[in-house]
C-alpha cells in the first residue's frame, strides 16, 4: 500500500511539472496549440490520420501554426506562396539532414557520424542529371522487358490475375533493382534472364517486408522482435535508392488505376503513344527502347502523371530549427520560430488539394495540366497570385528529388510497355478506388488501404 501510494504521489509531481512547465506563446510567434495530453499533445490524432488533423489545425488556426506532438513542437506552414522561404533557406538556420539521419538510425539502426547527405548528392548527380541519365533510362527499359515480358512468356499464353499494386510494384522495383545494382551476366543469356528475374523477385519479397513496417519502424512503435529485418535491407536502402524504389511502384499503381477507372483518359493516352511513336524521325519500333526524345513528347501521359501524383503524394517536407530565427511569409507577415523546433510543409494540402487552386480538388482530371492547344499548363493561382510551388511530389528546393527525372522515365517506359503490349482490365470494373493507408502519410506515396484484383495478357 505505501508504494501504491508513493507511486500515485509520484505521479501526480509529474504531471503537475509537465502543466506546470508548459509552453505558452510569445510575441510574434505562430499560433500554439498544445492539446489537452501534456508531453503527448496532438500526437495520437497526427499519427491516426495527418491531413484530417492538419486540416482541421488550419481551418482553426490558419496556414501557420505550432502543434505540440510527442514532446516536439512541429510549426505547420501550409502557405504555398512562402514555401520557397523555407526550402532554400541555408543549413545553418534550418537543416534538413538532422531528420534524414534520424530516420536512418531509426528505420535502419545506423549511425553515421560522418554521413553527409549533400555529399552524397554530389556524387549522385552525374548519374541522375547529367551524362549517365540515358545509360540508365535505356537499361531501365531493358531490364523492364526482361522482368514482364519474361514473367508473362513463362507463365504462358491466357489471362493471368495479380494486384494492381503488386503488379505495378513488383515490376517496377525489380527492374530498378537490375538497373542499380547490376545483371547476372554481360551479354546476357537466356538463362542469365531467368536468373534475374528469379533473384529481382526474391529481393523485392524481402524489400516488401520492410516497405510495409516502414510507418512503424519510423515512429519507432515496433516491436523488438522483428527489427532483425532491418539491417538486411540496409544495403538495398541506402544510397538514395529507397526514395524510388519506395514511390515509383505505387505512383504508376495509381497511374493505372486512374486510367482503368476513366476509360476517355485511358484511349487519350494510347492515341497519344501509338501516334508519338509512329510520328517520330525515325519511326519507333513497339519493340523498341523509347528514346529521350519520345519520352519527352508526351504531354497528354506527362498531363495524366501529374494529376495522379497531386491527389496521392503526401511527403512530409520537414526542417529542424537550428537558431532562434524570423521566418518571413510572402503576404508581408513575419513569425518566429524557435530553435530546437520542427518545420514542416505539408504540400499534399496546400497546394495539391486546395481549392482555391484547383477546382473540385478531389476528382481525377486527366488533362488538368493541359492547355487548350495541348502544351503543358504551368498557370495557377492562388490570393490572386500565380504560383510557383502548385504541385510538389518531387519536393523543392534543397529537397528536390535528384531522381526525378530517372523516375519519371521509368514510370512512363512502364507504362508504355504495359499499353503497348498487354491488354489489361479490372477484375471488378465496378469496385470503388480504395481508400488510402492512412499510416503512410509523410512518407512520399500513398499505397492503398487494400490492393486491386486485376488479369492481364500479351496481347494477341
Amino acid at each position: 500500500m505505501p508504494w501504491a501510494v508513493l507511486l500515485g504521489l509520484l505521479a501526480a509531481l509529474l504531471l503537475l511539472l509537465l502543466l506546470t512547465r508548459r509552453r505558452t506563446r510569445r510575441p510574434g510567434e505562430p499560433p500554439l496549440d498544445v492539446g489537452i495530453i501534456p508531453w503527448l499533445g496532438h500526437a495520437l490524432e497526427f499519427g491516426k490520420d495527418a491531413a484530417s488533423f492538419l486540416t482541421r489545425m488550419k481551418e482553426k488556426h490558419g496556414d501557420i501554426f505550432t502543434v505540440l506532438v510527442g514532446g516536439r513542437y512541429v510549426t505547420v506552414l501550409l502557405d504555398p506562396h512562402s514555401y520557397d522561404t523555407v526550402v532554400w533557406e541555408p543549413r545553418s538556420k534550418l537543416d534538413f539532414h538532422a531528420y534524414a539521419v534520424f530516420l536512418m538510425e531509426r528505420i535502419f539502426d545506423v549511425q553515421l557520424p560522418h554521413y553527409n547527405p549533400s555529399d552524397e548528392k554530389a556524387r549522385m548527380k552525374p548519374t541522375l542529371l547529367h551524362r549517365d541519365l540515358q545509360a540508365l533510362t535505356e537499361a531501365m527499359s531493358t531490364n523492364l522487358r526482361t522482368v514482364l515480358l519474361g514473367d508473362v512468356t513463362e507463365a504462358g499464353d491466357g489471362w493471368h490475375k495479380m494486384g494492381l499494386l503488386d503488379f505495378s510494384y513488383s515490376f517496377l522495383f525489380r527492374a530498378g533493382y537490375l538497373t542499380q545494382y547490376g545483371v547476372e551476366t554481360v551479354p546476357r543469356t537466356h538463362q542469365s534472364q531467368a536468373q534475374d528475374r528469379a533473384h529481382s523477385a526474391d529481393v523485392f519479397r524481402t524489400f516488401r517486408q520492410l516497405d510495409l513496417l516502414l510507418p512503424k519502424l519510423a515512429r519507432g512503435s515496433l516491436s523488438v522482435e522483428v527489427t532483425t529485418i532491418i539491417n538486411l535491407e540496409y544495403n538495398l536502402c541506402n544510397r538514395g535508392s529507397f526514395s524510388f524504389q519506395g514511390n515509383a511502384g505505387p505512383a504508376t499503381f495509381w497511374l493505372l488505376l486512374f486510367l482503368l477507372k476513366h476509360p476517355k483518359a485511358m484511349s487519350a493516352v494510347r492515341e497519344e503513344l501509338e501516334r508519338t511513336l509512329w510520328k517520330a524521325e525515325p519511326p519507333v519500333s513497339e519493340m523498341a527502347i523509347l528514346p529521350q526524345k519520345v519520352l519527352d513528347s508526351m504531354p497528354m501521359l506527362d498531363s495524366v502523371l501529374s494529376e495522379s501524383l497531386r491527389l496521392t503524394a503526401a511527403p512530409f517536407i520537414t526542417r529542424e530549427v537550428v537558431v532562434d530565427m524570423a521566418m518571413p511569409m510572402a503576404d508581408g507577415r513575419e513569425f518566429s520560430l524557435r530553435r530546437g523546433d520542427r518545420l514542416l510543409l505539408f504540400p499534399f494540402l496546400s497546394p495539391q488539394k486546395d481549392p482555391e487552386i484547383y477546382t473540385d480538388p478531389e476528382e481525377f482530371k486527366y488533362d488538368r495540366f493541359l492547355n487548350p492547344d495541348g502544351t503543358e499548363k504551368k498557370d495557377f493561382y492562388k490570393d490572386g497570385k500565380r504560383l510557383k510551388n502548385y504541385n510538389m511530389p518531387w519536393g523543392a528546393g534543397h529537397n528536390l528529388c535528384l531522381g526525378k527525372s530517372y523516375a519519371i522515365n521509368s514510370i512512363k517506359q512502364f507504362v508504355g510497355l504495359v499499353l503497348l503490349h498487354f491488354d489489361l482490365e479490372l477484375t471488378n470494373p465496378e469496385m470503388k478506388i480504395p481508400e488510402f493507408d492512412l499510416s503512410r502519410y509523410g512518407f512520399g506515396l500513398m499505397q492503398p488501404e487494400h490492393d486491386v484484383p486485376i488479369r492481364y495478357r500479351i496481347r494477341p
